[in-house]
């Protein structure tokens, strides 16, 4: 099977969530030092690795990244993003996740925070995310 390719760039297919507290926040993660896209904030999760769904990403990255749990049920697809780096086209489910065990825990370097949806803008994000704001400021 050959890999998807848009305009010569090839497809990387990330699966992002937005976990949800009681209080109707969302939590982001700020890019560690070293890392592309350092220091800018984004919604917990990774790259779809082979054999895997877009939920099983999900709910690996978050126990990998955060120390936390959930299960496929509790993952709900609200949208997408489909953009254009320069060296890559990222397309991107975001799932919104308000039913996990345990507390979410920086693993690996990130700094954590949990932000009312309408300040989301606030804080610089990666392009592809700008866009799901406005999708969560209007379910939350």
């Amino acid at each position: 099977m050959n890999a998807a390719v848009i305009n010569d760039k090839p497809v990387v297919l990330v699966s992002a969530c937005a976990l949800v507290d009681a209080d109707g926040r969302v939590l982001i993660a700020q890019r560690p030092q070293g890392k592309s896209m350092a220091g800018l904030w984004e919604f917990p999760g990774g790259k779809v690795e082979p054999g895997e769904t877009p939920e099983e990403t999900v709910i690996r990255e978050l126990r990998e990244e955060l120390g936390i749990e959930t299960r496929a049920a509790c993952l709900a697809p609200l949208t997408f993003a489909s953009h254009a780096y320069d060296e890559f086209h990222l397309l991107m489910p975001l799932f919104v996740c308000r039913r996990f065990e345990g507390t979410p825990v920086p693993r690996e370097g990130q700094r954590l925070k949990w932000v009312r949806p309408r300040d989301l803008r606030d804080y610089a994000m990666p392009p592809a995310d700008l866009p799901l704001i406005p999708f969560l400021i209007d379910l939350l």
